[in-house]
C-alpha cells in the first residue's frame, strides 16, 4: 500500500485536525465493529471424487448454499457471526476419512462438520472428531452401530438402517408378495448393516433369503472387488430362480451388477437402497436396464411447495445440476447447526455447540430436526422409488404403500 503524506496550510490546520479526528474515530469504530464479528467455519466431509462422487457433490453444494444464505441474512436474519465453508474429500473411504477428519480438526475455525457422508468413513473418522469434541451431523450415514459408540458429538438427520432395512423387506414380502429373495451387499459398513436388517425382517415375514457378498470394486470406490465378479454372480442369481434381487451398496457397483444380470437373462425384480438412489445409476446402467428398478431411502423428494422449489432452483444455480439424493438433508443439517450456533450467540465454542445440538429443534425442508440422546433423528419414514422411463419417481412411504 502506498503511503500518502498530508500537508496542511496553517489557517485551516486546526479545522483539518478536528475533521481528521472525527474521521479517525468513525473508521476506528467501524473497524472495531468489524473485528468484533467473529468468523466460524462449517466443514463438509464426503466423497468428492471417485466412482460415487455424485452423492457427495449432492450434499456439498447444499451445505455451501445454506452457508451463503445465512451470511446474507436470508435464513436467520442478521447473525452475530460470519460463516465460511470448508470441503474435505474422503472418497467415501474408511481408509481416507481419518486424514480428512484430521485436516478439519486442525483448522481451529471449524466448529462443526456436515458429514461424514458414508457409514464406513464415519466409523473410521468419528473417534477423532469425538476426541476433538467437534460436532458432526451426517445427512446420510445410516449404519445403526454409529449411534451406539458413546460419541456425544455424533448426530444424523436420517433414520438408520434398522428402520430402512425392515421397511424394504416389508415392501418386498407384503407388497410384491415374494417369498424368495436373493440379497447382495458390497461389504461396506453401510451395506452390511442394511442387508442384515433386511434379511432378518424378510425371514421373520416368512421369506427364504439367499445372501452373497460382492465387495465394492476399485473402479467404484476403495473396494477390493473387480468388475469380472459380476458375471459369475449374475449366473448364480439367475440359477437360484429367486424373483427379487436386493442390492445393498452404491450406484456404481449396482449398475455393474444390474447390467450383468440383464445380460445373463435374469428377468426378476431389482431393488436397492439410498446409495443407489441417484440418476447416475440410470445413466451408468442404461435406461433399458434400470427401468423398473425399485429404490428406497429414509428421505423424500421435495414437494412442489414454494420453499422446496426455491431451494431446488437456488441449488441448481449454484451447483450446475439439479438437487439429488441427500441434497435437502445436507441443507437441513447445515441449517440445524447454524440454528444451534444462533442460540449460543457470537462466541461459539466446539463444546458448546455439541451441547446445543442436543437441544436444538429446527423446522427443515425434509422434517423437523430434533435429536435423540444418542444422536439419532427423532422419527423415521422410509420411502420407495422406482425408475420409470429413465427417471426416478417416488411411489410413497412404505407404511402407506403396504397398507
Amino acid at each position: 500500500m502506498n503511503r500518502i503524506t498530508l500537508r496542511f496550510v496553517a489557517p485551516v490546520a486546526a479545522a483539518a485536525v478536528a475533521l481528521a479526528g472525527v474521521g479517525s474515530a468513525q473508521v476506528a469504530a467501524a473497524s472495531n465493529a468489524h473485528a468484533s464479528t467473529p468468523t466460524y467455519t462449517i466443514a463438509y466431509e464426503g466423497p468428492l471424487s471417485g466412482g460415487n462422487a455424485q452423492l457427495g457433490l449432492n450434499m456439498k453444494f447444499a451445505v455451501q448454499l445454506a452457508i451463503s444464505q445465512a451470511n446474507a441474512g436470508k435464513t436467520f436474519g442478521k447473525l452475530p457471526f460470519k460463516l465460511k465453508f470448508l470441503a474435505e474429500d474422503d472418497q467415501g473411504s474408511a481408509t481416507q476419512s481419518p486424514a480428512a477428519a484430521q485436516a478439519v480438526i486442525s483448522n481451529s475455525s471449524v466448529v462443526a462438520v456436515v458429514g461424514p457422508a458414508f457409514s464406513g468413513a464415519t466409523k473410521a473418522a468419528e473417534p477423532l472428531y469425538h476426541a476433538a469434541n467437534l460436532a458432526t451431523v451426517s445427512p446420510s450415514a445410516t449404519a445403526p452401530a454409529l449411534a451406539t459408540q458413546g460419541w456425544s458429538n455424533f448426530f444424523r438427520v436420517v433414520a438408520d438402517d434398522n428402520a430402512q432395512g425392515p421397511g424394504d423387506a416389508t415392501y418386498v414380502v407384503k407388497k410384491l408378495g415374494v417369498k424368495k429373495i436373493y440379497t447382495v451387499d458390497d461389504a461396506s459398513a453401510y451395506a452390511v448393516g442394511l442387508v442384515g436388517a433386511f434379511d432378518a425382517k424378510a425371514k421373520q415375514l416368512g421369506a427364504t433369503v439367499t445372501h452373497q457378498e460382492a465387495p465394492g470394486t476399485t473402479q467404484c470406490q476403495a473396494g477390493t472387488g473387480n468388475v469380472q465378479q459380476y458375471g459369475a454372480l449374475a449366473t448364480q442369481i439367475k440359477g437360484s430362480g429367486d424373483p427379487v434381487t436386493f442390492y445393498a451398496g452404491y450406484y456404481c457397483d449396482f449398475a455393474l451388477l444390474a447390467k450383468a444380470l440383464r445380460a445373463d437373462g435374469y428377468n426378476g425384480q431389482l431393488m436397492s437402497d439410498d446409495g443407489s438412489l441417484d440418476p447416475h445409476y440410470v445413466s451408468e446402467a442404461g435406461a433399458s436396464v434400470a427401468n423398473g428398478t425399485l429404490l428406497s431411502c429414509a428421505c423424500t423428494n421435495l414437494t412442489s411447495s414454494k420453499v422446496d422449489t426455491t431451494f431446488a432452483s437456488q441449488f441448481k444455480k449454484l451447483a450446475g445440476f439439479p438437487v439429488g439424493t441427500y441434497s435437502a438433508e445436507a441443507y437441513d443439517a447445515t441449517n440445524t447447526i447454524i440454528k444451534a450456533m444462533e442460540k449460543i450467540g457470537a462466541h461459539v465454542k466446539r463444546s458448546a455447540l455439541v451441547k446445543g445440538l442436543h437441544k436444538v429443534v429446527y423446522a427443515g425442508l425434509t422434517k423437523t430436526v430434533h435429536f435423540q440422546p444418542d444422536g439419532n433423528i427423532a422419527g423415521s419414514t422410509v420411502y420407495i422409488y422406482q425408475v420409470k422411463n429413465g427417471s426416478i419417481v417416488e411411489l410413497g412411504p412404505v407404511a402407506k404403500l403396504v397398507g
